[in-house]
């Protein structure tokens, strides 16, 4: 009760209306397995209603019938498809399972295609969606990947791993049609994707992945099942998107000859790209193409923050969409008729979908998510901050600070280190972290250690191979020495939280910086190189073999084994959190297992939160609600003592 009775001085102290604390606890999700937890008492869950009171949506696609917009959000405990017929009208849903639900409709109109897995495992499957149903189009048991449709709308594109579990084959259906579904190309490897129908459907343009820094582009010939590289694919070269224009001409994103990568065009023949975005610095995100060939529209990230703009494609002029603020952009499709679709989100705004007119650049909100009751627009604004690492290497993040009149002197700080990799985390809606920021005056720090992408190719390879690796966690210690001096952050209450890679990076600044830091809460994380290459799904275990190493090489297994947190168990000594999907497909669970029993054979405290319907990352609300309780009490324990 002494802890339950700190939290709620801390609300009381913040102007929060205090809630009368009560002696029972929060019922337990019945899927949760909390190992060495304590129960959730109720007050807690009273005191944070309101934050986890929040939605999102995201904008999906165009029904070119009617001109609504396809959405996904949730109203249950997972986020589903919805129908928006206009501006702020009704969110009308039509997909109901237990399951979250994405899709899009045909350019046609006449059907809609969904993806659905099963408790987080990433075997998605693909179906029609009518009349509430769900039919099956795929095998049920495959991993499978809804790619591109055809520009008449007839056939869609997708890839599977139904061969042997490992490579993602090529296929095209008519979802009208299940019978015509068919294999029309054999690949080796998992990266592989159909990126766009060429417009007379005869062709395709595919990209192969092969690391963040290098992927190929091929045209594929859908009657025969050829595919033709365009260029030199021994060159060191990575595409990020790659559409046709109704010219015929192939427009991709491009780092070659750059350190990051341009829009332009690229030559099907010969290869050669000829860039047309004026942009020298910072890289184009993602682009789209209206169908009368008159403009695209792009969003670039400008030092985490992303912009939008629209290129007319007869002039190349480009203009920047003022409308929308510094944020993150994604989904951007252009309707048959001209209009802009895309989701945005800021600090301030909770993801929602808008729409640009090309012609005026007027941003118009077609939906506005509920936030528990609470005004978004008293959310503080984050702080870019950029130091020298121990190198000298440039590298920053984004620092929230809470508001000093409410909370006066040094504040406690969390280091929330993002996942890949190869992402970038830029400025958007806190949901249930802003209680921390502004009930209990909690300091949180996003950084963009070295690997992380929207940086340029040489910054986001600094971390690659294992004798690289530990750099990443050395940038952590450069933000610490920063904040150490920070006159409003408290350096005795320190602590750090990160999913996936940024759940090793969790491991490992607790190991290397112990003694500054009181609290880890490590999420899907990886415990020990080796043994994660070794279990993660083998359709996706070459492609991170390039990220951090190949465990089939002696050298690279010994230095594997030598970096990875599990060796260094010894040196773990501060109280760990860990949260972790039972059907995680890519951190297997035996990665939290192994560290979890290490820890407490030392006599350390290590929590464990289990997902059994979960994979990598919680997707349900009531396991979303329940991570979030179990960690406030996890930083009442260990960062919030004086």
């Amino acid at each position: 009760m002494r802890k339950l009775a700190s939290l709620i001085s801390l609300a009381v102290a913040a102007a929060w209306v205090p809630v009368t604390p009560v002696l029972a606890d929060a019922e337990k999700p019945a899927a949760l397995v909390a190992d060495g937890i304590p129960a959730v008492p109720d007050a807690m869950v009273a005191m944070t209603r309101p934050y986890m009171e929040f939605r999102t949506a995201s904008f999906t696609s165009w029904n070119p019938n009617d001109k609504s917009m396809l959405i996904t959000t949730r109203f249950g405990n997972t986020a589903q498809l919805h129908q928006v017929a206009g501006p702020m009208m009704d969110r009308r849903q039509i997909s109901f399972e237990a399951e979250p639900v994405s899709g899009s409709w045909s350019p046609k109109g006449d059907v809609m295609l969904a993806q659905k897995d099963t408790g987080g495992n990433e075997f998605f499957q693909l179906f029609t969606l009518k009349d509430g149903k769900l039919t099956l189009l795929t095998d049920g048991k495959s991993r499978n990947s809804g790619n591109a449709w055809s520009k008449d709308g007839q056939y869609f594109a997708y890839t599977s791993t139904r061969r042997n579990g490992a490579d993602n084959d090529i296929y095209i259906i008519d979802p009208r049609d299940p019978a015509s579904n068919r294999l029309v190309a054999q690949v080796k490897g998992g990266g592989w994707r159909v990126s766009d129908f060429a417009p007379d459907g005869k062709s395709a343009v595919v990209a192969e992945y092969l690391s963040v820094a290098k992927s190929n582009l091929y045209v594929l010939d859908i009657a025969s099942g050829v595919l033709t590289p365009i260029g030199d694919p021994k060159m060191n070269i990575a595409y990020g998107g790659a559409a046709f224009a109704p010219d015929g001409q192939l427009w991709v994103t491009s780092d070659e000859g750059s350190d990051f990568k341009r829009l332009g065009i690229l030559d099907t023949k010969t290869g050669k790209f000829t860039q047309k975005s004026p942009d020298p610095k910072w890289d184009v995100q993602s682009f789209d193409i209206a169908d009368d060939g008159s403009f695209l529209v792009y969003s670039l990230s400008e030092a985490g923050a992303e912009r939008v703009k629209v290129m007319d494609l007869r002039t190349g002029a480009v203009r920047v969409v003022e409308g929308l603020p510094a944020g993150n952009i994604g989904g951007i499709d252009i309707a048959p008729w001209g209009t802009i679709g895309l989701t945005f989100t800021s600090a301030r705004s909770a993801a929602d979908a808008y729409s640009i007119d090309p012609k005026t650049l007027a941003v118009t909100r077609w939906t506005q998510s509920e936030t528990g009751g609470l005004d978004v627009t008293q959310n503080v604004e984050p702080e870019f901050v950029e130091v020298k690492s121990f190198d000298g290497e440039s590298v920053s993040g984004f620092l929230y600070r809470p508001d000093p009149a409410r909370f006066p002197g040094k504040r406690p700080l969390i280091v929330n280190v993002h996942g890949g990799p190869e992402a970038q985390y830029t400025p958007g809606f806190l949901g249930r972290t802003n209680y921390l920021l502004n009930a209990l005056g909690i300091a949180v720090f996003y950084p963009n250690i070295r690997g992380s992408t929207g940086f340029g190719k040489r910054f986001v390879s600094l971390d690659n191979g294992p004798f690289l690796r530990e750099d990443s966690v050395k940038d952590i210690g450069a933000f610490l020495d920063v904040f150490d001096k920070d006159a409003r952050l408290d350096k005795n209450r320190f602590a750090v939280t990160g999913g996936s890679y940024g759940g090793y990076v969790c491991y490992a600044a607790a190991i290397r910086y112990g003694t500054r830091l009181k609290g880890a809460n490590c999420v899907v994380a990886i415990s020990n190189f080796v043994t994660f290459l070794e279990n993660t799904q083998s359709y996706r275990r070459d492609l991170r073999r390039v990220e951090y190493g190949d465990e089939r090489d002696p050298k690279q297994r010994a230095k594997l084994l030598e970096i990875s947190p599990l060796t260094s168990i010894d040196r773990f000594n501060i109280p760990l959190l860990v949260v972790t999907g039972a059907n995680d497909p890519r951190v297997p669970a035996s990665e939290a297992d192994q560290i979890i029993a290490a820890v407490r054979a030392r006599g350390g405290m290590a929590w464990h939160l289990l997902g059994q319907d979960e994979g990598h990352g919680f997707a349900k609300k009531v396991n979303q609600d329940y991570q979030f309780w179990v960690g406030l009490m996890f930083w009442e324990q260990t960062l919030l003592k004086e």
